[in-house]
C-alpha cells in the first residue's frame, strides 16, 4: 500500500492507492486500485457519491481501478426505464418465470456458503478467490449494513442461485453472484436471469439504475455486460451509452 493518501476534491475523505500489482483482468499489465480509508465513516450519501464516480463495494472497502498508464476498467450500470431485453433474455426469464425469490440481509447462511463454495471450485479454480474459505466469504460478501442485500433464487424448495446487492439511492449495485453449476440447469442461464431480476427489482423499487461493476473491452469474460441494452459506461465523470458492437 502507498504511504500516500489522496483526498476526494469534493469531500473530506481519505483514500489511500495500492503499489502495483498483476491485472486479474488483462495478462501481462499492472493493476493499482484506490479504497476509501476503512477508517472513514460511510456518512448518507458518501457511498452513493462514490458509487455514481465508479466505485465499487468489496466487502468493507470502497475501491476502484487507479492505474497510471490504464484507462481500460470503465463502470457501467442498465437504466432501467430505457432497458430493452433481448430475444434471448425474454426467453432467459420466461424459462426461469418458476424460480422464487426473496430478499435478506447480507448475513451468514450455510447453505449460501456451501453453494459459494461448489460454485468458486467449479467456475474459478483458476482465480483470485480459489480456494473458497467461509472467512473470506463472509469477508467479501456479509456486511452489517442496511443497504446489503442478498437476492435468494430458490427452485421448489431447492437453493440455486444467490446475487448480494447494495440498494442505493439511485440504483442497485450488483455486487457478486454465484449459482448452482448443474449441467441439467445450463439452459437456464441463471447468470443472465439474476441480472434480469435485479432490473426488474429496480424498476418495482422506483431506482433508475443497475450497476454491474466494471466493463472491460479487451476482457472476453466482461462481454457479457454488453448484452444488456442499453448499457450506460463512466466516461471521466460522465455517463455515456455504449455504441452497439
Amino acid at each position: 500500500m502507498s504511504s500516500n493518501a489522496l483526498r476526494h476534491p469534493a469531500k473530506d475523505l481519505r483514500f489511500f492507492r495500492t503499489v502495483p500489482h498483476a491485472c486479474s483482468y488483462l495478462p501481462g499489465r499492472e493493476a493499482t486500485t484506490l479504497f476509501l480509508d476503512p477508517q472513514e465513516a460511510l456518512a448518507s450519501g458518501v457511498y452513493d457519491a462514490l458509487t455514481q464516480l465508479g466505485f465499487r463495494r468489496s466487502g468493507s472497502h470502497l475501491y476502484r481501478p487507479h492505474c497510471e498508464n490504464c484507462n481500460a476498467c470503465r463502470s457501467a450500470r442498465i437504466p432501467v426505464a430505457d432497458f430493452q431485453p433481448s430475444r434471448t433474455q425474454r426467453k432467459i426469464a420466461r424459462r426461469n418465470a418458476d424460480i422464487h425469490m426473496r430478499l435478506l440481509p447480507a448475513r451468514f447462511m450455510a447453505r449460501h456458503y456451501a453453494l459459494y463454495d461448489a460454485y468458486i471450485r467449479a467456475r474459478h479454480a483458476d482465480g483470485e478467490m480459489y480456494p473458497p474459505s467461509r472467512e473470506q466469504y463472509q469477508a467479501f460478501l456479509m456486511a452489517d449494513q442496511p443497504y446489503a442485500q442478498l437476492l435468494e433464487m430458490t427452485l421448489d424448495g431447492r437453493l440455486v442461485g444467490v446475487a448480494a446487492v447494495d440498494r442505493l439511492d439511485h440504483g442497485l449495485s450488483a455486487i457478486y453472484t454465484f449459482f448452482d453449476v448443474d449441467p441439467r440447469l445450463d439452459r437456464r442461464s441463471l447468470g443472465t436471469f439474476a441480472i434480469l431480476a435485479l432490473v426488474e427489482l429496480a424498476q418495482r423499487q422506483g431506482l433508475p439504475h443497475v450497476y454491474l461493476g466494471y466493463w472491460i473491452e479487451q476482457c472476453r469474460k466482461m462481454r457479457y455486460k454488453q448484452t444488456f441494452s442499453p448499457l450506460e459506461i463512466l466516461d471521466g465523470r460522465r455517463w455515456r451509452k455504449l455504441m452497439p458492437f
